[in-house]
């Protein structure tokens, strides 16, 4: 249970006001997605939840960690958008805008410090879409897989970076 209301109060000061988005990974490092565990909430107005009680076979959840993205202005001190890259469309599997393969065309620093996704035709934010992300942090970059979809395909996105700024 990593509630937004509990985490605010273990780090006052640290999670901003109105979070954009939410990242949950296990502690070993894999995705929600990955992991396999039937999730209860994940949003930014509650937070992560994984309940045993809903997983199948009676397994039990896997530890997860979880983080925020905001909107500027509150993390806008010192950090440094990149330009918007869309490097793939929504093709046979879905849309990859994997950091690695965009470091081979753009230039991007090498510990971008946020990730900001929106679709290509109206500019809508990833986390309003009502879509599943196979990966969203800035570590590694964007995947929408079509598999994870209801509809059976992801929309467009393009991607942009927070570096930190050289001053």
């Amino acid at each position: 249970w990593e509630t937004l209301c509990r985490l605010r109060k273990e780090n006052p000061g640290k999670i901003c006001p109105r979070p954009a988005a939410i990242e949950a990974k296990t502690l070993s490092g894999l995705t929600v997605a990955a992991a396999g565990d039937v999730i209860y909430k994940n949003d930014i107005t509650s937070g992560f939840i994984c309940r045993n009680k809903d997983q199948i076979k009676k397994k039990k959840c896997n530890d997860y960690r979880v983080r925020f993205s905001c909107y500027p202005p509150f993390c806008d001190r010192g950090v440094c958008w990149t330009s918007w890259f869309n490097r793939d469309n929504p093709g046979a599997t879905g849309d990859w805008e994997v950091l690695s393969e965009l470091k081979k065309q753009y230039k991007i620093c090498d510990n971008p410090l946020y990730v900001d996704a929106v679709t290509t035709d109206t500019m809508t934010p990833a986390i309003y879409t009502g879509e599943t992300f196979y990966m969203y942090n800035p570590t590694d970059g964007f995947v929408c897989r079509n598999k994870d979809q209801t509809t059976g395909k992801c929309r467009d996105y393009k991607i942009r970076f927070g570096c930190p700024c050289n001053n």
